[in-house]
């Protein structure tokens, strides 16, 4: 599935099960909780802190989609084409940072 599919299949799901758009204070700060969700994952599971006997069965799988489907929320209510910005985003960034990254002793 495309971004621009996706974004058209939350909108189709927001219609038939969700009533309508939380607004996009709500939507933000629901974001964060879900980042927050993936952090803790990550921090427990590949970083230093012990995983909780709770934290063990989470899927990152499912939370990074929780993120997604946030974030596609966000730009459908606020008019932002994801496809056509994050094609923009990775043409700039593969002007700018080809060079400096290659030239980073640090990920050598």
């Amino acid at each position: 599935m495309d971004i621009k599919n996706a974004q058209e299949a939350v909108d189709e799901w927001i219609k038939q099960h969700g009533v309508r758009y939380f607004n996009e204070l709500t939507n933000m700060a629901q974001l964060t909780e879900e980042v927050g969700e993936v952090a803790r994952i990550i921090a427990r599971r590949y970083g230093e802190q012990s995983e909780k006997e709770s934290d063990k069965h989470k899927d990152l799988g499912e939370e990074l989609a929780d993120v997604v489907f946030v974030v596609l929320c966000l730009a459908n209510q606020t008019g932002v084409d994801l496809e056509k910005a994050f094609e923009k985003k990775l043409e700039l960034k593969t002007k700018r940072d080809h060079d400096r990254h290659h030239s980073n002793e640090k990920l050598k």
